[in-house]
């Protein structure tokens, strides 16, 4: 038995190891694609390398772990028990193959889009399970040149109305978000009406993306899917700036804040907004209590998302004093060979209420002044609005509230890191929900 496993596994990895090389030598894009580029396929051959010796490295594991649990396995359903799944354990090889999931990229007048365009390309695993539609506002011909020459390896769409917009006189200087929610509602439509795509993942021209970018998004699919209570999945943390976040690329989460910056929606989703979407300010309406209904988003601890746009409609508002400082990760993790439905609701809010209230209280005072003693996480309860932001400010985190819910905030819980030591900013146990007018 122990022969055949290990031949399986070997004969795994050969044949994985072949079709990555035939691909990445062999099946060259086709068509007008852009120049080939020997330093652009050396780091796609060494990502994909790399990725494979981790999924054989899960894969040896798991034969492990079930030949060593096969009595207790045996045991447990001989008493009628079920045996559990823990989280972040192998369940399966492969993610399911017949999932499309678009990837709808809004650009304008920036042609440094190519950078977004190409990281997108290098890292997606597959071309038919990720197309790529950019949607296009303002007519400008020289991004519009960029994003053509990549041929079929995309699909360029653009918006029709470049009509200019009336807006009321103290909105004069904010016309580009009235531009903008055109051009979304616009973009959104045609991705799920007019090309009949039943998932998206919404980028800005502006972003660079992690590695496992497409294995996060395929991964959390599923959970989106079958958990009402989500409505998006995101890959910015608000909150991600290094010394404030764990250092860990695994660790998922929760959130009552919507983040955008690179989340998928479904088609259903769009079916419920689309009769009322906004004339401006998208972002903050989908933030309202109307739009969120009390769902959440599942966001990742390490940002698969950076945007390196300083220049744009809100005049590098963040930028400078947080946006630049975000953390994109790095490491690869195979999130499609792990088991993530710890991160629906009922799972997951019996974890989170008890981590949160069992972690001891402490003043903000001590823990700044190094004065806990204690080992693992605390918490620092807020019973006000200007607590809250008083206290975000000295632990340089968001204060920012949209309609009373904070950034990264679950429950009223926001989660940070202070010298490598868990911390929740948290309501009291008795928390009755959000309160709109702290905004």
């Amino acid at each position: 038995m122990r022969n055949r496993h290990f031949l399986v596994i070997v004969g795994l990895a050969i044949i994985s190891w072949g079709a990555i090389i035939y691909y990445l030598f062999l099946q060259r894009p086709q068509g007008k694609s852009k120049p080939y580029n020997l330093q652009l396929e050396v780091e796609r051959l060494g990502f994909e390398l790399e990725r494979q010796y981790q999924l054989n490295f899960e894969l040896l594991n798991r034969v492990r772990h079930l030949r060593a649990s096969l009595t207790a396995t045996n045991d447990s359903q001989e008493a009628g028990g079920q045996v559990g799944v823990e989280v972040g354990q192998i369940v399966s090889s492969a993610a399911k193959p017949n999932v499309v999931i678009a990837v709808l990229v809004f650009g304008c007048n920036r042609v440094t889009i190519q950078r977004n365009i190409d990281l997108l390309i290098k890292y997606r695993p597959s071309k038919e399970q990720f197309p790529i539609i950019v949607t296009q506002d303002c007519g400008h011909t020289q991004t519009a040149k960029v994003i053509q020459s990549y041929g079929d390896q995309l699909t360029h769409i653009q918006q029709p109305d470049l009509s200019d917009i009336t807006v009321p006189p103290k909105e004069k200087k904010f016309k580009g978000y009235y531009k903008i929610s055109r051009h979304y509602g616009w973009a959104l439509n045609q991705t799920f009406r007019h090309f009949n795509h039943e998932t998206a993942i919404v980028v800005e021209d502006d972003l660079d993306i992690a590695p496992d970018f497409f294995e996060y998004f395929m991964a959390t699919y599923h959970i989106l899917k079958s958990d009402p209570t989500l409505w998006c999945v995101s890959a910015w943390n608000d909150n991600g700036k290094e010394g404030v976040i764990e250092n860990d690329s695994n660790l998922l989460y929760r959130t009552d804040f919507f983040p955008g910056l690179g989340w998928m929606l479904t088609k259903d989703l769009w079916a419920e907004l689309e009769s009322k979407w906004p004339k401006s300010y998208w972002d903050d309406w989908m933030r309202q209590p109307e739009q969120r209904k009390e769902r959440a988003c599942i966001r990742p601890e390490l940002s698969r998302t950076k945007t390196f746009g300083k220049v744009g409609v809100s005049n590098g508002l963040f930028y400078e004093k947080h946006l630049k400082f975000i953390k994109l990760n790095e490491k690869y993790v195979p999130f499609t060979q792990r088991d993530l439905s710890y991160l629906k609701k009922d799972n997951y809010d019996v974890q989170f209420v008890k981590k949160v209230y069992d972690s001891p209280i402490v003043t903000w005072e001590d823990l700044k002044a190094g004065k806990v003693t204690l080992e693992g996480s605390v918490r620092i309860t807020y019973h006000t609005k200007e607590t809250f932001k008083k206290l975000t400010k000295l632990f340089g985190i968001m204060d920012d509230l949209k309609s009373g819910v904070p950034r990264t905030g679950y429950r009223g819980v926001v989660a940070f890191v202070h010298k490598n030591r868990r911390v929740y900013l948290a309501p009291p146990a008795d928390w009755k929900g959000y309160d709109k007018s702290w905004s």
